[in-house]
């Protein structure tokens, strides 16, 4: 079984680097997955509301250490740094946060900044709940190789996110309520020597509502550089009013690498087999892949990709969407010939499916428009991007009230 847990832990950490030869923040080759080597010149440090700067023999000090600032608040339109470091390289290797209030107004109006090596503009602009894999405005228990939410209470990341000479991370309060405890801790190292092929993370959220007809939804824009696409997780609102009880998920996920243009190099098949299920999509938990949430009354869905041991690498740019395509019964066809609603064929353009009677009996693949967002993770060999600012707090909360 240690055999067995040994190679599983090597496969992840090879797999984040992307070669087992090169350092992972600033263990050898020979220290990597070895527990009880010790790195030259690193040094641990974790920030927290007892120890905002994670300065050493300074943790704890208020009210003479009987745990006199276990937590901050974050009033409305109220921002305050987390974490920071000045002058030396290192890396994040876990953050954990749990608010006191779990309501959509926290969970997407909070949100998690974070800079690198002295940018003036943010790698990391996401609302708190979807960067850790909980989208809809919503707890939910889960557990991935990266993220985890063990009774549905709190949020941990694992992802390690390294820097040259300096980091910041904080927290913004968008909503128009008061966040009354916010409880954090962020564990990170300093002194890691990083090489010239060091790769910053990064995370950008984006949400359409409704999508647009014939077109796909964009999981990452264009984005030019090299690096690593990390995966996604995604929040569904499927459209009752359009396609009641009908399935929203035939769309294929596509990677355009490297200067793809029509047609991407990466492909799928639909969107619960990119998760790695098949003929619908129900809830489960797994390393890589997950369905968090499922609501089949309000057609409401939660589910997550991570790109751990199949790596997708990028050398000039890469463009992640999904189709927006769906399926229904016969009794689709009846519906929407009453509501006087066109739906259009699964085709070039927008071509209207034929809703006569004589074909009330054939179930329709069609083009869809429902409620779709994503936060997407990703390394990137620049410490920002020209992708597009974070949505206002309104367009993010609307519907989850």
């Amino acid at each position: 079984m240690y055999k067995r847990f040994s190679i599983v832990f090597l496969m992840i950490l090879s797999s984040m680097t992307g070669c087992t030869g090169k350092s992972y923040a600033g263990m050898s080759k020979e220290q990597v997955g070895s527990l009880y080597m010790m790195p030259q010149g690193v040094e641990t440090r974790w920030a927290n509301a007892e120890n905002f700067k994670g300065e050493k023999g300074r943790g704890g000090m208020a009210n003479d250490g009987w745990k006199g600032s276990p937590c901050i608040e974050l009033e409305p339109n109220q921002s305050k740094v987390l974490a920071e470091v000045h002058g030396t390289s290192g890396t994040i290797r876990r953050i954990w946060i749990t608010p006191y209030e779990k309501t959509p107004e926290i969970l997407r109006g909070i949100v998690l900044e974070m800079y690198w090596d002295d940018d003036a503009k943010p790698a990391v602009s996401v609302p708190l709940g979807d960067f850790f894999c909980n989208g809809l405005g919503r707890m939910s228990k889960m557990e991935s190789v990266l993220f985890s939410n063990p009774e549905g209470r709190s949020f941990n990341c694992y992802i390690p996110m390294p820097f040259k000479k300096s980091m910041k991370i904080l927290a913004r309060n968008e909503s128009d309520v008061k966040c009354s405890m916010f409880f954090y801790q962020i564990d990170y190292t300093v002194g890691n020597r990083h090489g010239d092929d060091m790769l910053y993370f990064h995370a950008y959220y984006h949400r359409e509502n409704l999508t647009n007809l014939g077109v796909d939804f964009e999981i990452i824009p264009k984005i030019k550089g090299y690096g690593r696409f990390l995966g996604a997780n995604f929040s569904v609102i499927a459209n009752r009013e359009l396609y009641p009880g009908s399935w929203w998920g035939e769309g294929e996920v596509k990677i355009y690498l490297d200067g793809d243009d029509k047609w991407p190099t990466l492909c799928g098949t639909g969107t619960e087999d990119y998760i790695g299920t098949g003929w619908g999509q129900g809830q489960f938990c797994s390393l890589y892949q997950g369905c968090t949430f499922t609501d089949m009354e309000k057609m409401q869905f939660c589910f997550y990709r991570l790109h751990m041991v199949d790596p997708v690498y990028f050398r000039e740019d890469i463009r992640v969407t999904i189709q927006q395509l769906g399926g229904a019964g016969p009794e689709l066809r009846p519906y929407c010939r009453k509501i006087g609603r066109p739906i259009y064929r699964w085709q070039k353009g927008l071509v209207e499916h034929d809703l006569s009677e004589k074909f009330d009996d054939q179930p329709v693949c069609f083009k869809r428009q429902d409620d779709w967002a994503a936060c997407a993770y990703f390394y990137l060999n620049k410490s920002s991007t020209e992708l597009p600012p974070l949505e206002s707090y309104g367009g993010r909360i609307k519907g989850l009230k």
